[in-house]
Formats: structure tokens, sequence, C-alpha cells
């Protein structure tokens, strides 16, 4: 049996919590510790494991890494994390899959910058069938550049801003954010759908998130992907463009 991806997780939110089951019952990985902001009103360790949760007001990044090393570090947490952590992810050539949604461009700049010493995977939406989605609308997009676009992206309740992933497909497919809709109800985990409109047909590609653990198989499918990749800045759809060109030269 191969060796054990040892993993850090950063962020223990509820897509935290769930990305957290999904790795630590994943047998290739090795969940080695979670790290949050504050850890005081969580449980010392994620439930049914020994998984440790640390509080980042407790320990630094620094002694973090030193004491419990680890192969690749997986954040579901905010944008300011990546400046907290990204010198240690260098100096040591730890593995990074992001997927942080509010990344500025002067972020990105930064991750970009980590990709010359490591590998670095960022994605608004982490999950592997949003990420298909992407690469089958933007390959309609090109064979149809004529048809109408139009994106429809459903999330629960509170959630105030349109969503990163919604922006990453209207970016992709050189379409305007006016051509978004956004619409708040429920508790809906994520619901994306994208529309073409021909003159005689209408294609429509649909993705639901059903629960939040998809973000933990889309993180497992990164990391196990980006382990053969060298160093460098890469994104969900070249992994997968990557593993398609494989199959293809099969």
């Amino acid at each position: 049996m191969s060796k054990k991806i040892r993993i850090g997780l950063v962020g223990y939110g509820k897509a935290g919590k769930a990305v957290a089951n999904v790795l630590s019952n994943d047998l290739r990985f090795e969940l080695r510790w979670i790290a949050r902001h504050s850890a005081s009103a969580e449980p010392r360790n994620h439930p049914d494991t020994d998984t440790p949760i640390i509080g980042l007001e407790q320990r630094s990044f620094a002694d973090l890494f030193e004491a419990m090393p680890v192969d690749a570090v997986v954040d579901f947490s905010s944008r300011e994390s990546l400046h907290a952590y990204g010198e240690e992810v260098r100096k040591r050539g730890v593995a990074l899959v992001s997927a942080i949604s509010a990344y500025s461009e002067d972020d990105l700049d930064y991750a970009r910058s980590l990709g010359r010493d490591t590998r670095v995977l960022c994605s608004p939406n982490i999950t592997l069938g949003i990420n298909f989605l992407i690469v089958a609308a933007n390959l309609l997009r090109k064979a149809a550049p004529f048809a109408d676009v139009n994106i429809v992206e459903q999330h629960f309740r509170d959630k105030p801003e349109i969503s990163g992933t919604a922006r990453k497909i209207a970016e992709t497919l050189e379409v305007d954010e006016g051509q978004i809709t956004s619409l708040r109800f429920g508790g809906i985990v994520g619901h994306h759908e994208v529309i073409f409109g021909f003159p005689h047909q209408t294609v429509r590609l649909i993705h639901d998130s059903i629960r939040r653990e998809a973000f933990g198989t889309g993180a497992a499918f990164a990391l196990e992907h980006l382990a053969g990749c060298a160093n460098g800045f890469y994104t969900f759809d070249d992994l997968l463009l990557r593993l398609m060109r494989a199959e293809l030269l099969q």
C-alpha cells in the first residue's frame, strides 16, 4: 500500500467540518490536524477521530508545521489565512489545495508566486461535479458562440453575495455578470445551472450540491491528482483536462 498523504486542514466551519469527515475516513490520507482561528468553542478533537483541533490564538503556523509536519494543506477558511501560512508552505514544499471564493487579484498573485516553489491549486468551488460542468459548458460555448447564455445560482437564505462559482462560470464563458440570476431561500447548499439558448433547442447543464461532503470528495480528488504534478499553480480545470488527455491517449 502506498504511503498516506498527510493533511493539515485550515478552517472548521460548516464546509470544513464536512471536509474533515471525508478526509478522516479516506484511507489515502492521514488528517493530522485541523486549524481554526479560535478553538475555544469546539471539542479538542474532531468527532470519531484523534485529529486535534488547534486554535491559532494558541499556536503559530510555524510551530504547527514543525511539530506535526504535513504533505499538503487544504484550506476552507478565509483569504487572510493564505498569507499566514504561505511562507511556511513555500519553505517546506507543502502542497496547497485552496477552496476560498473571495480571493482578490493580489491574493491570487501571491498564490501563483507560491507555485514557483510547490504545487498550488485554487478553486472557488472544489466539487468535482461543478468543475466538470464548467469544462463541458466551455466546450459548448466554443462550439456554439452564437447561443444565448444565462447562469442561475441558488443558495441558502443568508448567503449575501453572488457565488464565486457563478462568477467563475461567467468569466470562463466570457459573459457579463448581468447574465447571472441569484436566488436565496431555505437551506440550499448550492445549485448552479448554465442555460444555452439556441434558435430551435435549449441545453441546460445543472449541478446540485446535496451535502457539503461533496467539497471533501472534491478536495480528495484534487489532492490525489495534484500529487502527480510538478510545482506550479493549477486550477481544478487543469487537473480535469490533464486526466481527459491521458484517457484520450489510451
